[in-house]
């Protein structure tokens, strides 16, 4: 076999194994994001038990708010979160999401916007730390920030229907 055969079939090689991990990221990507989103279904149906199922029992949600000149931080547990009754109609929707995936941690950046009671109440970005877990993916944490235009951006879709 001559030199140039062999090294076609080692540079065939390397790609295959390239295309091959370039695969698994991908799906690594899309299991994170799946997560994600189920979290935004959840919390559009007011299921904050379900919610907390895709969490690890030790994580945590903060809120990022600028009320009266002044930042506040407000957060809940994951026994908090599972405790807790909505009572208003919620519709959220992210868009435009970035994920970042390093082996078994993983990031999702996910502008949003949110209805409540079928009106306009604030846009923002939720930001999804995860872990990956003999389980799967679970959310650690979420961390979201509240505010209205222009300093976030509502749904490109406009309101939901």
């Amino acid at each position: 076999m001559s030199h140039l055969c062999r090294t076609c079939i080692a540079l065939f090689a390397t790609l295959l194994g390239l295309a091959a991990c370039t695969a698994v990221f991908a799906q690594e990507e899309a299991d994170v994001l799946a997560v994600a989103d189920a979290a935004l279904e959840r919390i559009t149906e007011e299921d904050s038990v379900g919610l907390t199922d895709l969490m690890i029992e030790q994580a945590m949600i903060y809120v990022g708010t600028y009320q009266d000149g002044e930042y506040v931080v407000r957060t809940r547990t994951y026994a908090e979160n599972r405790a807790r009754n909505f009572e208003v109609d919620l519709v959220e929707r992210g868009f435009d999401p970035t994920v970042m995936v390093s082996g078994a941690i993983a990031i999702v950046w996910y502008p949003y916007d949110i209805y409540v009671d079928s009106e306009w109440s604030h846009c923002g970005v939720d930001i999804f730390n995860m872990i990956k877990t003999n389980e799967g993916w679970r959310i650690a944490s979420l961390t979201y920030n509240v505010q209205q235009p222009p300093d976030c951006k509502p749904h490109p879709n406009g309101a939901p229907k």
